[in-house]
């Protein structure tokens, strides 16, 4: 397995790959790797003859009063679920060497991104589409995978590929969750062990949604967020949102609707933590 930390040799890599015939496969992610991310690169592993897994805390999607600074890294253990994996090839890069001093130019998106996570973290996605915009330019993907836990994400990334043209597939991997069904996350370490055990309450709220759904379809909207605002505040969380959005487009729900996201941000402790489900109709 390669390990790259320079954006112009990952991107010369890259170019050999393409011209040597092979799919290349890419898995961006923040690092602190889990289950959740294995599964992903295991996705990729299917799908790339290359399997690129890059590494990188990207500023620019941090507010200043966010955990940016302590935002958990282990780079070496990174790196041995990566190889354990299959992948190819790490991306490392410094942030330094991934924006100019002087840099003005930013991606961004105007209307999915005003809604769920974007209403308390505004300036999050501009960073996501740019770093994943130029993670695309440096790896020359033939598809990428994401997971579905960062579902507006997701959305707002396939979005952006259908807008722009990048020549890439985009994968979305299931949502894993631990032995106690919470959600898995890098940033369930900052989890007391009380904590962890009263943020069940969310994926409980969010199995209850589901079955609800998936049975009564968009009648049922404003009895699961209820249910779920409930089961939240009960268990000691403060509640960022509770909401249920047409999957396709992030709009409120309609009977024309195919699929919802059904989402949650809420926060134990001083750990904010989401989680959804998606429900064909």
């Amino acid at each position: 397995m390669k390990i790259f930390h320079q954006p112009k040799e990952l991107q010369e890599y890259a170019l050999n790959c393409k011209r040597s015939g092979k799919r290349i496969a890419l898995v961006p992610t923040m690092g602190f790797l889990h289950a959740g991310h294995a599964s992903l690169i295991d996705i990729a592993r299917e799908r790339g003859d290359e399997v690129i897994v890059s590494i990188f805390v990207n500023p620019t999607q941090f507010a200043p009063t966010e955990d940016l600074d302590k935002y958990p890294r282990d780079f070496e253990n990174d790196c041995k679920l990566c190889e354990a994996h299959g992948a190819t090839a790490v991306f490392a890069p410094q942030p330094e060497d991934m924006y100019a001093s002087d840099r003005s130019i930013w991606v961004d998106e105007t209307v999915l991104s005003k809604v769920l996570c974007g209403k308390s973290r505004p300036i999050h996605f501009r960073g996501v589409l740019t770093v994943v915009s130029k993670l695309f330019n440096l790896t020359l993907p033939d598809v990428a995978v994401f997971g579905k836990k960062d579902a507006q994400q997701a959305i707002i990334i396939k979005r952006m590929v259908r807008d722009l043209d990048f020549p890439v597939e985009i994968v979305l991997g299931d949502l894993i969750r631990d032995t106690d069904n919470v959600a898995m996350s890098s940033r369930n370490r900052y989890l007391t062990e009380d904590e962890r055990v009263r943020a069940r309450s969310i994926s409980q709220s969010v199995f209850a949604a589901e079955a609800k759904l998936k049975s009564e379809g968009v009648k049922a909207v404003s009895e699961v967020i209820d249910d779920a605002v409930k089961r939240i505040s009960n268990a000691g969380g403060v509640v960022d949102y509770v909401e249920v959005r047409d999957a396709d487009n992030l709009e409120e729900p309609t009977s024309n609707s195919k699929e919802l996201l059904f989402a949650v941000a809420a926060v134990f402790g001083t750990t904010r933590l989401i989680d959804n489900c998606f429900v064909k109709l």
